[in-house]
């Protein structure tokens, strides 16, 4: 769902810059492919987190090219960005969805906290206020 297409660009001095054409504000680099794309998820992660923090709709992953590598949020993030993009779908604000949560509006803030260690049992019962279901895969 939130896999983005990166791209590599090695260096004339040495390593790789990545960048991503959906998330402008994500730029990152490594001294090997392996290592770029390994900093390329907290990257992408700040990226999206800017999105969130400016209430904006998340930048949607564009088609990768051919044997172009992706790069995706951890779980945690990812459950929290499609948290985040399910709420923005229905218009709903953190205020409203504290209040069908019976939570306090600090407590709807962390789920949304991309560096929040929150609780999965918890981005649950928020997708669950939403009509929605969180699905976790091992692949």
């Amino acid at each position: 769902m939130f896999d983005y297409p990166v791209t590599l660009e090695a260096q004339i001095e040495g390593g790789f810059v990545v960048t991503f054409q959906d998330v402008p504000e994500a730029i990152t680099q490594g001294e090997d492919e392996d290592e770029a794309l390994l900093y390329a998820v907290d990257a992408l992660e700040t990226g999206l987190s800017f999105y969130v923090e400016s209430r904006k709709p998340l930048p949607q992953p564009s088609k990768p090219k051919r044997g172009q590598k992706t790069v995706r949020p951890g779980a945690l993030e990812g459950a929290k960005l499609g948290l985040y993009q399910a709420m923005t779908e229905q218009g709903i604000r953190k205020a409203e969805l504290a209040r069908r949560l019976g939570w306090h509006v600090p407590q709807v803030d962390r789920l949304f906290d991309l560096r929040h260690a929150s609780k999965l049992d918890q981005i649950e019962t928020a997708a669950r206020t939403l009509g929605r279901t969180v699905e976790v895969r091992v692949s």
